[in-house]
């Protein structure tokens, strides 16, 4: 009879460990599944943020070469050496960044869309491409609507596309060095930020 109570309480006690040790299987299981869809979602977030973004291929440092025939801002708002806050996020950790004016030109700039020579996705509205870094552009600025081809070479596959013309208008553009308020390295020469997307560093 002892030997039945002793046989049927460690029965009992195997099957409360087996229990247990499942019950906590299926906690680790849906912590991991937790964990996972966590991270899915804040990958997906992240995707569709940057979506938004025609920038995501731009050449973060530019030589500082410009075109010929470019004329120099001769009264710029905003003088060579001097700092401004970027007010407008072509790019990820741009708004909201202190500029250094490099140079200032007077120009007409536009927005464009184009398909990339590399393939994917049309751009729309890239700002922003000047007059000077048009193909065979005369004197007279482009109208919207036109269609055109790109030398400049902001951005990979920009270089020979054929693009159009979605705005034209003539200010002062500016080349500039800023941090990205993200962090990461510097970057030298960003080509263009308009006069109206700057205001004064106080």
């Amino acid at each position: 009879m002892i030997k039945k109570t002793i046989i049927f309480s460690l029965f009992t006690a195997l099957f409360l460990v087996l229990g247990a040790c499942a019950n906590d299987n299926d906690g680790n299981k849906e912590n991991n599944e937790t964990t996972e869809n966590t991270e899915d979602k804040e990958i997906t977030e992240e995707t569709e943020d940057m979506e938004g973004m025609d920038h995501s291929n731009m050449d973060m440092n530019n030589s500082g070469e410009v075109p010929e025939g470019l004329e120099v801002a001769k009264n710029p708002t905003y003088k060579v050496g001097s700092q401004a806050i970027i007010n407008d996020a072509h790019m990820e950790g741009m708004k909201g960044a202190v500029a250094t004016i490099v140079a200032a030109y007077d120009t007409t700039v536009y927005t464009i869309s184009y398909t990339p020579t590399t393939g994917g996705e049309r751009v729309e509205n890239h700002k922003w491409v000047i007059h000077e870094e048009i193909k065979d552009a005369g004197e007279e600025p482009f109208e919207p609507g036109t269609e055109v081809s790109i030398e400049a070479s902001h951005m990979e596959g920009m270089e020979g596309v054929t693009a159009e013309i979605d705005s034209a208008e003539e200010m002062t553009v500016y080349m500039v060095d800023y941090t990205p308020t993200n962090g990461g390295e510097e970057v030298k020469n960003h080509k263009w930020v308009t006069e109206s997307e700057l205001s004064p560093k106080e």
